[in-house]
């Protein structure tokens, strides 16, 4: 077989309501049957609704590439990759895996609680078919990577969910499996960790290994992979290049980009004085959308609640472009708040950008907050919104006639001026009458 991965037809089908599972004891036993109980009728409706998380999904991936995996919450994305790794049986298709894998879809997937983190490092190995010799030489590496040298030798089930992701990933990519699946867990790291992981993962690529990656992080997808593969409804919906692929992602509204809202407090970023609960982009008229016009100006909107009284705070906003590359970053310098303590309540504040500055492109937004002496972070939300700036073909913007790509984070519409010398010798007649 070629293909490191070939996906044929793969569905899996779930039967809403209806749990099985095996029992650990009499006490578990006992308590299924008496819930049993008081929801027999609920549970006989139940059983008759199924729910297909993959419908017909096919592909195939070559050694050595780098695929995204992209699409909303109950795309199907983490089924596939638990199908892959072997962890769920397929309802109906199958998967060809060439190589051996390596896998970090869930905090502490494979990990046992009382083991240490050095005895799970081996225990890991050992079912990736490795040698003990193979380990003691990765296991400096492995350590060092994750940063837990102090608790390497604790129980891992005292490991907060940071410290599982750190080693698990660690093992996964570091024992050399010919495949690595890696699901949005990645997520709970802090970001210097998430950055040296995308690094990590880059350099599994260039030595000709393959990776499979979710993830909800847009530029990371189109930092880290050539091609990416978007799924909705269980179903494959776009396989391509993948600046194509996010951007068909984004266009079509499946990533809800353009607004931002948490009504749920407990999960809203926040800090003790200030709590984030809404971004948006809107254009010159007020509407939020996903598409901006490049010639013409538009706002990110913060939408955030003062939870105690007397600070100065800072809320600002970076872009990004979808090499991961910071555009600029805005701070909000409102005079009438500006070294001002404020007062508990609902604040709103909305940065305009001009037209004819950005390039075209897909951006994504980054929100913060700071309250001031001492300077003190109370929110960093990052890729809470993303959009598109399109230049169209008008004539009208900086693009003028041309119609191929230009490079550049902007694209500002300057003001030229050219002038006719008839003899380039007369230059220094012209630089005379400018005073230079």
């Amino acid at each position: 077989m070629s293909q490191a991965i070939q996906a044929q037809n793969i569905s899996k089908k779930y039967q809403i309501g209806l749990v099985k599972k095996g029992h650990d004891g009499l006490k578990d036993l006992f308590g299924d049957r008496l819930k049993e109980l008081f929801r027999r009728k609920r549970c006989d409706i139940n059983k008759r609704q199924d729910f297909w998380a993959l419908k017909d999904v096919s592909f195939e991936i070559k050694p050595g590439e780098v695929v995204g995996i992209i699409g909303r919450n109950g795309s199907g994305k983490s089924t596939l990759l638990k199908i892959l790794s072997r962890i769920t049986e397929p309802t109906c298709g199958h998967a060809l895996i060439k190589g051996r894998i390596g896998s970090l879809l869930e905090v502490g997937t494979g990990f046992q609680p009382e083991l240490t983190g050095r005895e799970n490092i081996y225990l890991s190995g050992a079912i990736l078919g490795m040698r003990k010799s193979e380990i003691d030489r990765k296991l400096d590496e492995i350590v060092a990577f994750s940063g837990i040298e102090k608790f390497i030798d604790t129980p891992v089930k005292r490991y907060s969910s940071g410290m599982y992701v750190r080693l698990g990933f660690a093992v996964a990519a570091h024992l050399e499996p010919d495949i690595l699946l890696v699901d949005e867990v990645l997520a709970v790291g802090d970001s210097q960790f998430q950055k040296k992981c995308v690094s990590k993962m880059q350099d599994v690529g260039k030595r000709g290994r393959t990776v499979l990656f979710v993830s909800h992080s847009m530029p990371t997808i189109t930092r880290l992979c050539q091609r990416a593969i978007l799924l909705d409804g269980g179903k494959v919906l776009h396989d391509g290049p993948a600046h194509q692929v996010v951007s068909t992602y984004l266009h079509s509204g499946f990533g809800s980009v353009a607004s931002r809202e948490w009504t749920d407090p407990t999960i809203a970023p926040s800090g003790d004085v200030v709590r984030l609960r809404a971004v948006r982009v809107r254009a010159e008229g007020g509407q939020v959308t996903d598409a901006i016009d490049i010639r013409y100006p538009f706002a990110i909107e913060m939408e955030y609640e003062v939870l105690k009284s007397g600070y100065v705070l800072l809320p600002h906003f970076s872009l990004m472009n979808e090499e991961s590359d910071c555009v600029f970053t805005a701070v909000d310098l409102d005079q009438e708040w500006r070294r001002r303590p404020r007062t508990e309540g609902w604040y709103v504040s909305t940065g305009w950008i001009p037209g004819n500055l950005l390039a075209e492109g897909t951006l994504f937004v980054n929100c913060y907050c700071l309250t001031l002496a001492p300077d003190t972070v109370q929110f960093c939300a990052t890729d809470v919104a993303a959009f598109q700036i399109i230049d169209g073909l008008d004539g009208d913007s900086a693009r003028g006639d041309y119609t191929g790509d230009i490079p550049g984070v902007v694209r500002p519409l300057l003001k030229w001026t050219t002038q006719l010398i008839p003899n380039h010798t007369d230059v220094r007649l012209l630089d005379q009458r400018r005073g230079v």
